[in-house]
């Protein structure tokens, strides 16, 4: 199965519900007029990479957008001993962060659990989505994010996204048509660590024949699109995260990604054993 190559029906219209799904969120974006990557002085992130720790490990990849957010970053001026004490903290309340991400230096939203619904309202076409976004404590990401994928039905598509290569801006996405869900998870149990802890990577799967949606994406927020979302709703339900309208989510601050070496690797076995073909690094 070549990358990329929807010469269907079907696959169109999943492209089109992936596309529509990134442009919710890059939308959601410049609405907050935040950056979604921490980004810090150059001078002070080659100060940060002559180590080869913690802040190494966090701060790999934030160049990876080009830019820095304009009136500075809550990063800039932090001594080290501080900024690694708040990268190792991962628990807030009781909500637990995956290695992925942290929150900006001063908090200014602290992570916490739950779901909300939105709207993605395109523009050119007038289309109307609805969506669920939700932020889930690291113990029952995973096992979540597989259930979300029953209501999908039998088949599906996958989209693996990447930003691991710096020398590229945004994302790259890889496409896969047409694969059993029971396959499916199977091979993604074999990749838990990569997809919960890895803040270069991110998956959607998506049936285009309903057509809807469930992405677990770089900020390890499950996101659902399309219509008659009930059902994702009782899943999410049955794992005790609830509803709050008033939910905020890491995504609308500061934050840091993070990523390591082996996770690349990691990426491109899943990306093998999932039939996408390519060298994307």
């Amino acid at each position: 199965m070549s990358l990329n190559r929807l010469n269907t029906k079907t696959s169109r219209v999943g492209a089109s519900l992936f596309q529509m799904s990134l442009s919710f969120r890059d939308a959601k974006e410049r609405e907050l007029g935040k950056e979604t990557i921490l980004t810090i002085p150059q001078v002070y992130l080659l100060k940060v990479q002559k180590s080869m720790g913690f802040l190494k490990r966090f701060f790999k990849n934030v160049f990876r957008d080009g830019s820095i957010p304009i009136g500075g970053s809550s990063f800039d001026q932090i001594p080290k001993p501080e900024l690694e004490a708040h990268l190792n903290i991962a628990r807030y309340g009781e909500f637990t962060l995956s290695d992925a991400i942290r929150p900006s230096f001063d908090l200014k939203v602290l992570p916490k659990e739950g779901f909300r619904h939105d709207r993605y309202h395109d523009e050119r076409s007038g289309v109307s989505v609805p969506v669920i976004m939700s932020s889930i404590s690291r113990e029952r990401l995973f096992e979540t994010f597989l259930e979300l994928l029953d209501p999908l039905g039998n088949v599906v598509d996958v989209v693996l996204e990447t930003s691991h290569n710096r020398e590229r801006t945004g994302h790259t996405d890889l496409y896969r048509e047409h694969i059993d869900v029971p396959v499916l998870k199977s091979i993604l149990y074999d990749f838990e660590d990569l997809l919960i802890n890895d803040g270069c990577t991110g998956i959607a799967v998506l049936n285009p024949a309903i057509p809807q949606e469930v992405q677990l994406d770089e900020h390890k927020l499950l996101i659902i699109y399309g219509e008659e979302l009930g059902s994702y709703e009782e899943v999410l339900n049955h794992h005790h995260v609830n509803c709050n309208e008033k939910l905020h989510f890491l995504t609308e601050a500061e934050h840091v990604h993070s990523s390591k070496d082996t996770y690349i690797e990691m990426f491109n076995e899943l990306k093998t054993d999932l039939g996408m073909d390519g060298d994307y690094f």
